[in-house]
């Protein structure tokens, strides 16, 4: 690719899956930088992951077009290279960019220039071209420019929240070391730190400056943007177009627990685990009650009935709830979905999915009993026609038989679309979770 010509200003570029903005995160480069073709230039944060962002022209920095924490429209101005020579042609950046701004053109020939480029949209699809950083020399002397530094990863801070929560309580994050991977720092990095700098007892109540915290308390306005606002928007699509009902069950998970601590002790490699094991029942339930595994397109006025299960779990991460999907769950054997589960939750608490791992659930599995509850009425994921939700599970007294027994018991419940099928059907399909929950042995009869 030839070299940029001078005073190219690369647009946010479309990061796919329907995402319309981001947010800069941080900025990889300064103004006066020289960058490579494909060279990492801002880190941004979408509704659905953080996304290293290369720029396609080679040059100089001449302008950032956003601060970091400022949230731009797909489309907006992001950064300004001039030639890769570094020379000026006579004009000053902000009219050369305004006299492209002018031109009607411009935001809507940016994708087309990004594919005529290097095609380095998302991170992990460029043309190989080197991404090391080159600084152009401020001093005054001539002479070779000094050799690069190896590449490190400085402590840096992504989430508006953990930023905040530092500036209030006076941590400089500099200094905070931190836990999450390539260095950055984490919520709980800054409570750590705002634990060590209280002490052991911490301040007393009387100290709390007036106007500030009070009693524990603080006031303060978090901007929904990013994650936040996706998940905020689609439960309230969810809630405002779909008409959900819930019903639950209890079920002696005593033998399920067995099941699972059988394969630990016979085959440990293969990691399965309590979700794997439910995962693997719930596409037995779909698959003898394909009613749940649908949506309504409500354009035509169908019901769609999937030929797949592409099943979706809950995952809590520093960033919020997401929902990573297991592709065609229906062909993979309970190891492979117990791989799955822990690939995609690394990649999720890591904050790398792509986004391509983040839509086109049909059903989606919920194990909120991680979080010391025993039920819940979820929200179905839209467009999905169903999300099963698992309890924890406690130690109960069970009626076995005539005797009365400790067994280990959860509750699962069951929220669906009733329009796409009726009580009957959810119901069925909850009851035959429970009986495999109560004895998995069943399911090597379809095996």
């Amino acid at each position: 690719m030839t070299a940029a010509a001078p005073g190219r200003v690369f647009r946010l570029p479309d990061l796919g899956e329907g995402l319309t903005e981001a947010e800069i995160v941080d900025w990889k480069v300064a103004v006066g930088d020289t960058v490579a073709v494909d060279q990492i230039v801002v880190e941004v944060e979408t509704a659905k992951a953080v996304v290293e962002v290369p720029v396609p022209h080679a040059g100089t920095v001449l302008r950032l077009h956003a601060e970091a924490g400022a949230v731009l429209a797909v489309g907006a101005p992001l950064i300004e290279v001039g030639g890769d020579d570094g020379a000026d042609d006579g004009a000053a950046p902000d009219e050369r960019a305004g006299e492209r701004a002018g031109d009607d053109s411009a935001a809507a020939r940016y994708r087309e220039e990004e594919r005529a480029g290097s095609g380095n949209v998302l991170i992990g699809y460029g043309t190989g071209r080197p991404s090391g950083s080159r600084r152009r020399r401020r001093g005054g002397g001539g002479g070779a420019a000094p050799a690069a530094k190896p590449a490190r990863h400085a402590p840096r801070v992504i989430s508006p929240l953990v930023r905040r929560i530092a500036r209030e309580h006076g941590i400089d994050v500099a200094r905070v070391p931190p836990s999450g991977p390539r260095g950055v720092i984490l919520r709980r990095d800054v409570d750590r730190a705002v634990a060590a700098a209280r002490g052991p007892a911490g301040p007393p109540p009387e100290a709390a400056p007036a106007g500030g915290i009070a009693g524990g308390f603080a006031a303060e306005r978090i901007p929904l943007r990013g994650l936040r606002r996706a998940v905020a928007d689609k439960m309230v699509r969810s809630r405002s177009e779909i008409p959900d009902a819930t019903t639950w069950v209890d079920a002696d998970a005593t033998g399920l627990l067995a099941a699972r601590d059988a394969l630990r002790e016979a085959r440990p490699g293969l990691g399965v685990g309590l979700l794997a094991l439910l995962a693997r029942i719930c596409v037995d339930g779909l698959r003898r009650f394909p009613e749940l595994n649908a949506s309504v397109d409500a354009e035509r006025g169908e019901i769609v009935r999937h030929g797949h299960v592409h099943l979706g779990f809950a995952a809590q991460t520093d960033r919020g709830l997401v929902v990573p999907v297991i592709r065609d769950a229906h062909l993979l054997t309970t190891a492979r979905l117990a791989a799955e589960l822990a690939r995609l939750t690394a990649l999720a608490r890591a904050g790398e999915l792509p986004p391509a791992d983040l839509t086109g659930g049909t059903f989606t599995l919920n194990n909120y009993g991680v979080f010391g509850v025993d039920g819940s009425t979820p929200i179905i994921n839209h467009p999905e026609a169903g999300l099963l939700g698992v309890g924890r599970v406690v130690a109960r007294p069970w009626v076995v038989g005539d005797a009365v027994v400790p067994r280990r018991v959860t509750q699962l419940s069951l929220t669906f679309d009733h329009r796409v099928c009726d009580g009957g059907a959810a119901g069925g399909f909850l009851r035959h979770v429970a009986d495999l929950v109560e004895n998995p042995a069943v399911l090597l009869a379809d095996v």
